[in-house]
């Protein structure tokens, strides 16, 4: 199977990771950080990403979502169907937390897994995606722009050939970044 990504062809040979920051949140007096819920924005954007990942990415076969209220309602909104799991640690995680748990997709998921997508929370999608990506062959505007920031329902696209439980910091090139508005 073969689907074009902003002009490049991405092949089976290849394993595609799509890292979400959650939608916009709200902020209800005496709800506590894990359990806010998305705005009204949040809920337009989330779908605008969704609509995005549909028309640009290789299909989902399997998504990894943090557990907090916001991110679950995100992956709700997106309408992406493929099989998930639910991780405490993506919430509130480092770096290498989620590393690890991508890492570990093979063992959560009884189907090979071509296109991984992970839901999460900043300042961590933006520190894995400039950690996973090689400085050669990498999208160094989309770098740039994670650098600067990676805004709410934003989705930074990387791609690499080694296997999920080898991916390791500079392990992947950085096709793209979508910020959908």
């Amino acid at each position: 199977m073969r689907c074009h990504l902003y002009g490049e062809t991405v092949s089976d040979s290849y394993h595609t990771l799509l890292l979400l920051r959650h939608a916009k949140s709200d902020y209800p007096a005496g709800v506590a950080d894990h359990e806010r819920p998305l705005a009204p924005r949040g809920i337009r954007e989330a779908a605008l990403a969704g609509d995005w990942l549909r028309a640009h990415a290789p299909a989902v076969d399997a998504v990894l979502c943090s557990t907090a209220t916001r991110t679950r309602q995100t992956l709700e909104r997106t309408r992406i169907d493929a099989p998930t799991e639910f991780v405490d640690r993506l919430y509130d995680a480092t770096p290498g937390v989620v590393i690890d748990e991508i890492n570990g997709v093979a063992s959560r998921f009884d189907h090979e897994v071509n296109t991984l997508l992970v839901i999460g929370h900043e300042p961590t999608m933006s520190a894995v995606s400039l950690g996973l990506a090689t400085a050669e062959g990498s999208n160094s505007s989309a770098a740039e722009r994670i650098s600067e920031k990676f805004p709410t329902s934003s989705v930074a696209v990387l791609r690499t050939g080694q296997g999920w439980d080898q991916l390791a910091l500079n392990g992947a090139t950085l096709v793209t970044f979508h910020v959908p508005r």
